[in-house]
């Protein structure tokens, strides 16, 4: 008798019934993934959350009567183990700063192909963040540290130290496949391609001990 694998749980909060239909769509086109309830304002999606602790919750900021990032704020605060999307139409740097300050492991633009929403879910669901393409301009490489997380900065400390993925993965007790997800994050975040220009960064940061 084979287990089956445990669905991932995901509610999505949004003022827009339509655009909550479109995602629900999308979500439950991929195996593994169910839509197990939706609001359309913060209260509602808070109590949602409170009540279901999906998996993971996908979150407006623009919502009816209050900011998604005050609602974003409030959860991440406490003992919720639902890992927190923001999938919105705003793309300026303010909101990207404000939202992953909040607690936000992803921000995802409404806008962007099916295919980054997936990959955001994936992410996170791994450990990890991700921005979409079209935010990742926004933060310019001397800004981007304040957008990498406290773990992608632990993986960046001992990358300095010469460690490859498998050392990395031993240090920190993960798997080698979330530390290449970090590494991933990482070079997106700072808008550098490759192996060795993740390194000479990791080398010229010193890294700022995480």
């Amino acid at each position: 008798m084979t287990t089956q694998p445990e669905t991932i749980r995901v509610a999505i909060v949004d003022d827009h019934p339509f655009v909550r239909d479109g995602v629900r769509i999308c979500i439950e086109s991929l195996p593994g993934l169910s839509v197990i309830g939706e609001a359309g304002d913060a209260q509602a999606g808070e109590q949602l959350i409170r009540d279901q602790r999906p998996d993971l919750a996908l979150i407006d900021i623009g919502l009816r009567g209050e900011s998604g990032l005050d609602l974003i704020g409030r959860l991440a605060g406490g003992d919720l183990p639902t890992r927190l999307v923001v999938l919105t139409m705003y793309d300026s740097p303010e909101y990207v700063a404000k939202a992953m300050a909040a607690g936000a492991r992803a921000y995802v633009l409404k806008d962007a192909p099916a295919t980054e929403l997936f990959a955001a879910i994936e992410a996170v669901l791994a450990g990890g963040s991700y921005y979409s393409s079209g935010v990742l301009p926004l933060a310019s490489p001397a800004a981007a540290p304040a957008l990498l997380t406290h773990r992608e900065k632990e993986v960046l400390a001992i990358l300095a130290e010469g460690a490859n993925n498998k050392q990395i993965a031993a240090q920190l007790g993960m798997s080698v496949r979330t530390v290449e997800t970090h590494r991933l994050n990482i070079k997106r975040k700072v808008g550098i391609e490759g192996t060795s220009a993740l390194l000479k960064y990791a080398f010229s940061r010193a890294w700022e001990q995480a």
